[in-house]
């Protein structure tokens, strides 16, 4: 059951928090089911490298993960009609969602309503709208939508490329995401930072352990190229460089830890930019 108020709970984190486990917790306690906020576990066949620890899930049912193929570029636009989808079907079956991930554009996706329109690029046309005057750029789009807000066009770029999407939208039926939760309770996993890298570097060991470096074979000996596995960053992209002869296996591994390191951090920059905005968590400790 929600809290008063509330249609969706949001576990978020940086990488190696415990979310996960924090989240079956609670959708146990709650007859939840799970949705995953993470950009990279929606592949089928990055489960190690991804730390989908599937085990961890036991009886709850879960969401969003191993739903496209290795190789695909999943991107945003899917990533919140396909989590609308699963959203309604857990709310109409009258279970608890409980959003989890540490992926923040895709959180706020989900939960802030935004609209994310997958308008491809025309160069052509940003070509011609870039020679008028602002003041012609600006008419132009307030007679096709009312903005939300200045920041629309608070840069000539930005205008140029709301116009754009304002132009092709008029010209194309578009599908808007219409049910998506409209309140959530957002609960941070708080760690320490020296904590956070050690527990980094220790799933790190283990995942080597487990086989990582033979997943990423496996991939490239499925027909992935190593730019496919390159594209998606830390685990694939140090793993392919070492199975590659780019870097040798000490030398991955220290550099992978890095890379880990750093983007947990970014994560957490984001999250405390998500409360700047106005959004508010509830940092929880937990064991």
């Amino acid at each position: 059951m929600l809290p008063d108020g509330y249609d969706l709970i949001c576990i978020l984190g940086p990488t190696a928090s415990g979310k996960t486990r924090y989240a079956v917790q609670m959708a146990r306690e709650l007859d939840g089911e799970i949705l995953s906020g993470d950009s990279r576990q929606v592949y089928r066949g990055m489960d190690i490298g991804t730390g989908k620890d599937l085990s961890e899930y036991g009886e709850i049912p879960y969401h969003l993960i191993d739903i496209a193929d290795a190789g695909e570029q999943y991107n945003i636009f899917r990533y919140q009609h396909d989590f609308e989808h699963a959203y309604r079907d857990i709310v109409e079956r009258g279970k608890t969602p409980i959003l989890c991930g540490g992926s923040g554009l895709y959180i706020e996706a989900a939960t802030c309503g935004y609209h994310l329109p997958d308008v491809p690029p025309d160069p052509v046309l940003r070509a011609s709208l870039d020679k008028l005057p602002t003041e012609e750029l600006i008419a132009r789009y307030e007679a096709l939508r009312t903005p939300h807000n200045t920041t629309d066009y608070d840069t000539r770029q930005r205008l140029i490329r709301a116009l754009e999407i304002a132009l092709w939208e008029e010209a194309h039926p578009v599908t808007h995401t219409s049910f998506l939760p409209r309140k959530t309770k957002y609960i941070g996993i708080a760690v320490s930072r020296e904590e956070r890298n050690a527990r980094i570097d220790r799933r790190l060991d283990a995942r080597l352990q487990e086989g990582l470096v033979e997943e990423v074979q496996r991939l490239l000996d499925s027909g992935l190229s190593p730019e496919d596995l390159l594209y998606y960053g830390l685990e694939y992209k140090y793993v392919t460089l070492y199975l590659t002869g780019a870097l040798a296996y000490d030398e991955m591994v220290s550099r992978l830890r890095i890379a880990i390191h750093q983007f947990a951090k970014r994560q957490m920059t984001w999250f405390r930019g998500m409360e700047r905005k106005g959004i508010e968590i509830e940092w929880r400790t937990i064991s």
